[in-house]
This record gives structure tokens, sequence and C-alpha cells, in this order.
């Protein structure tokens, strides 16, 4: 089971995400302040299911997120030259952000990685090309790959030393998020930016509901009554540097990644372990690698999707791990809702927040406990909380199951 070895946590520098909540950092924390949820009616993608299935998406046209990423009108990547991928532009501004809220001195003599996650590619260009392809051009289709929106990025952000993808469905950008801090232990990279990225499209919408697995309201994670969950888009890194490059840094060093584990369950190509064996192992195989015992842990950011199967096995593992004691939980997907690839990134981001400035986030639209479960999720936003260690779960199709962990430094 690959996952950190026990030893120093692996800095976090900077952070960047844009998601159906903001188009930024400090945009995104105050919808979570206000408890106002990204949930909206279908605007930018074209589909039949349009005022029949709330999704969160980002509140901005592609060309607007051009101009967001700061895409000039000429050049190789100029929309006119090269029409760009919706998952590729919300990567580009978010791993942007992290870039310039790490604000790493002397960036370009550093060897500097970018590993990127995503599960959809390039397929809301090529889905265009599927439905009439006399009109399509080839050019849309290169872009396919779940790779090139990572290459694409990497040009954009001149990173040239170290390039992959990572694709392990809605456990992806946390795979991302370990993989990059092996690389600074390794003494492989001085810096990564590491995360991933999501754009809705037809595939998975399609995909989704035919699992019927899609709530149609919007949904409340936890809740004995949940139907399901949202889907939702958008994009998050973090910028990962080695202790030298952490002692550099002007504003210093806050918070850190303590702990990462990755875990199969082998039960089914959707659904997890009644049992959460999986999600178990990740969790406790995380904590073990950070050096922490449960009752460290001060705000579990939960993989709580809302839909029946997910929600119960994840909240069976967390009995069993925590039982008699819990920390304060919620899923955040009840904000930006479930942005599949993303998701890892994005609430890596929402985890370092609530370290930084001790906050914990409520678990909107929660009503009814689940009587399987001795616990319930917060329902309000907490201030001035002593938030030092954060465990972040993120929980894929396949059983592909990973957890990290992030400690106040």
């Amino acid at each position: 089971m690959p996952g950190m070895n026990k030893g120093s946590p692996v800095a976090i520098a900077g952070i960047g995400i844009i998601s159906a909540i903001g188009n930024n950092t400090r945009e995104c924390l105050l919808a979570l302040e206000q408890g106002q949820d990204g949930m909206d009616d279908i605007c930018w993608l074209d589909t039949a299911h349009r005022r029949k299935i709330p999704v969160a998406e980002v509140k901005s046209s592609n060309a607007r997120l051009t101009e967001l990423a700061g895409i000039t009108a000429s050049g190789p990547s100029s929309p006119a030259a090269h029409p760009t991928s919706r998952t590729s532009l919300l990567s580009l501004i978010a791993a942007r952000e992290a870039l310039e809220n790490a604000s790493i001195p002397a960036l370009a003599t550093l060897r500097t990685g970018f590993v990127s996650a995503n599960t959809v590619g390039g397929m809301d260009r090529t889905e265009k090309f599927f439905t009439d392809p006399q009109k399509g051009k080839l050019r849309e289709v290169v872009q396919h790959e779940c790779g090139y929106s990572t290459e694409w990025v990497a040009d954009n952000l001149n990173i040239r030393h170290y390039r992959t993808t990572i694709s392990t469905a809605c456990s992806s950008s946390a795979n991302a998020i370990g993989f990059g801090a092996r690389l600074i232990r390794s003494g492989m990279l001085d810096v990564v930016v590491a995360g991933g990225t999501d754009a809705l499209t037809k595939f998975t919408l399609n995909g989704f509901n035919a699992l019927m697995i899609l709530d149609p309201a919007y949904c409340k994670p936890f809740d004995n009554e949940r139907q399901g969950l949202n889907l939702g888009e958008g994009a998050g890194y973090l910028v990962l540097v080695s202790d030298i490059v952490a002692a550099t840094l002007p504003s210093g060093i806050s918070c850190a990644l303590s702990g990462y584990a990755n875990a199969n369950d082998a039960y089914h190509q959707t659904a997890s372990s009644p049992d959460g064996r999986g999600s178990w192992l990740a969790m406790k195989t995380a904590l073990e690698r950070s050096g922490l015992q449960p009752a460290d842990i001060d705000y579990i950011n939960l993989h709580g999707t809302g839909t029946q199967n997910n929600d119960l096995a994840e909240g069976t593992a967390i009995r069993r791990l925590f039982d008699p004691v819990y920390p304060k939980m919620s899923s955040t997907k009840a904000f930006t809702g479930h942005t599949l690839g993303a998701s890892g990134g994005i609430e890596a981001v929402f985890s370092v927040l609530a370290i930084r400035h001790g906050l914990v986030y409520p678990n909107l639209r929660f009503h009814t406990p689940m009587p399987e479960l001795p616990f319930v999720p917060e329902t309000a936003f907490l201030r001035d909380q002593p938030i030092r260690h954060v465990l972040s779960n993120s929980f894929g199709f396949g059983g592909n199951c990973s957890s990290l962990v992030f400690s106040k430094l």
C-alpha cells in the first residue's frame, strides 16, 4: 500500500482554489462563513437535464475563465489559436493562485514539479466533436486525455522539471498531493504544485444519473434522509516545499502535510464496502504515518458525498477508528458539490484554511441523524477553534481510498 513513510511533515507554502462558491480562496472562505452553497440549475453545460438536476457549476463562462486564467488574446495558448478545455482553465486559475500565494523567492532556480489529477480530461470539448463530427476540429480531440491538461497548465506556469497526471476517480487529487509530498521528501524536487481539477461533462452527469445516485434536490450528506449527491466542478492545489525552501519564505510556514495513505477495499466497481474497511485502513495508516493518535484529530473533512452507501461506509469506518470520542466533522461537498477528481484538492485547501484560521465548517442541510452512527456532523460555522490536526478523506470508485493529515506547525 503506497504512501508516505513516517517522517518529517512536508511544508505547505501556498493554496489556490476555484469552485462553485468562489473564484479564489478569499471568495470560497467567505461563502463557507456565510453558509452560501454553490448549487443551482445547470447553466453552462449543454444537456437535456437542465432544470431537472441541480449541480454546482463554477459561475463563469469559458470566456470569463480564460480571462481569469490570464490567457492573452495572442500567442500559442490564446483562445483563438487553441480553444482550451474547461478542465484546463479551472486548473490554471487555481494553480496560479497557489503559486502566487506561496511567493517563493527565485522560483525559477528551483526544481519544480506539477502533479495534477483529473478524471474527465478535455471531454467537455470532445463531446461537442462527438455530437457533430462534421463541424468538429481534430485539434480539440488532442485535449481529450487526462494528461493533456497537466501538460498545458505546466507549460503556462513554466514548470519544466517534472509533470505527471493521476486519475484514480474521486481520490485522484488526494493521491496527487500525497505523491507530491513523496517527491519532496525523497529529495527529487524542491517545489511541487499538487492537487486536481475537473469540469462538468455530459459523460459524468449521465453516468452518475444512470447509477441513480444523484439527488434531485440539494444534497445533505450524512443525513438519514439523504438521497444522493450533487455533481460539481472546480480545482484546488497546494504548493509543497522542501525544508530548505520553507526557510526562505518571508511569511513562514503555518501548516504541513504530516501523513498520507492510500488503500483499496477491492469490494465493487462503484460502491464502498459496507464495513468501510478501505476507508478505515486509509485513515488508520495516514494517522500512523503522521505519528498521531485518533484523539489528536480536531476536525475531519468528510468524503461525505450524500449517497446511501458512501456515507454509511465512511461513518462505520470512523466509528471503528475513533469510538468513543469523536472530533468535529463535516462534509463541505454540501457547498461545492462532488467535484470528482478535484475534490481532494479543494478539500485540502479547506483543511489548510481550517488550521490557519481555527475554523470548522457547517454540514449544510443536516437535520436527521443516521441511526447507525453515534455521532453527527457540525451544522454551524465555528471560529476560534483549537485546530491542530485535520483529517481529510477522499474515497473513489474501485475502492480507491485516500486520507490526508494536515498539521499546524
